[in-house]
């Protein structure tokens, strides 16, 4: 297939000509691109057919398209960073500016870059107890548990679960699949060595790592809470 850098950009001239910005980002910019890594294409408009998303092929390449108008970047990116996951931020902050017709690429770059810097809100007591909450429980569920199909799907929520803790109680941003794993990699590389290394063990059948582990993420956290949890 062609350039990626080449073929966002002739996609964005033919689909988008009055585009005021656009940005190329994901794992196709970095060593981490695949034969599989689609382009993730953020595009600025005045109006219709933003806002919409999209996704294509175009010259034989997967493309997921995002397309916003600047008060739509701006929305999404406040109900992102609320939910403590922007994949909006993360794209225009780390990603290639493609077209700037106007300044509006720049000023939104340098804004995400700002923010992604500055981190996701904090968690509040009682959202950090909550948290503890679900995963001692879910703790005690996996040391109890003798069937090997619940054991294969405790072990995996739970990968999840405690990977999001040790992120949120480190002040990081949360991701999704792949993006959890390397965000948790990038803050926390001896947890999430733990995790990820001990997982298969605990599917297959010895728990004993990966219960430890969990346990040390729930230290982390402040411990274990199960008794007198309450919500009022």
């Amino acid at each position: 297939m062609a350039d990626p850098v080449l073929t966002a950009r002739e996609l964005v001239r033919d689909r988008f000509p009055a585009a005021r910005a656009a940005f190329l980002a994901g794992s196709v910019l970095t060593d981490r691109r695949t034969p599989t890594s689609d382009l993730d294409i953020v595009v600025l408009l005045d109006g219709p057919p933003a806002p919409s998303r999209e996704n294509l092929v175009y010259r034989g390449w997967p493309v997921e398209l995002f397309v916003q108008t600047e008060a739509v970047w701006r929305s999404f990116a406040d109900r992102e960073t609320a939910k403590r996951s922007s994949p909006l931020l993360a794209m225009c902050a780390g990603g290639m500016l493609l077209v700037d017709s106007d300044g509006l690429g720049a000023s939104l770059q340098a804004e995400a870059r700002r923010r992604w810097a500055a981190g996701p809100p904090p968690l509040s007591e009682g959202e950090r107890d909550y948290q503890r909450y679900i995963l001692t429980d879910l703790l005690d569920d996996l040391r109890g548990c003798t069937d090997a199909a619940e054991r294969m799907y405790l072990v995996s929520h739970m990968l999840q679960r405690a990977s999001e803790l040790v992120l949120l109680v480190g002040g990081h941003w949360l991701g999704g699949g792949k993006w959890l794993s390397r965000r948790l990699a990038a803050a926390d590389p001896a947890k999430h060595r733990a995790l990820s290394e001990a997982a298969p063990q605990a599917i297959a059948g010895d728990v004993t790592a990966f219960a430890a582990a969990v346990a040390d993420v729930l230290d982390l956290a402040g411990g274990p809470l199960w008794d007198g949890y309450a919500i009022r």
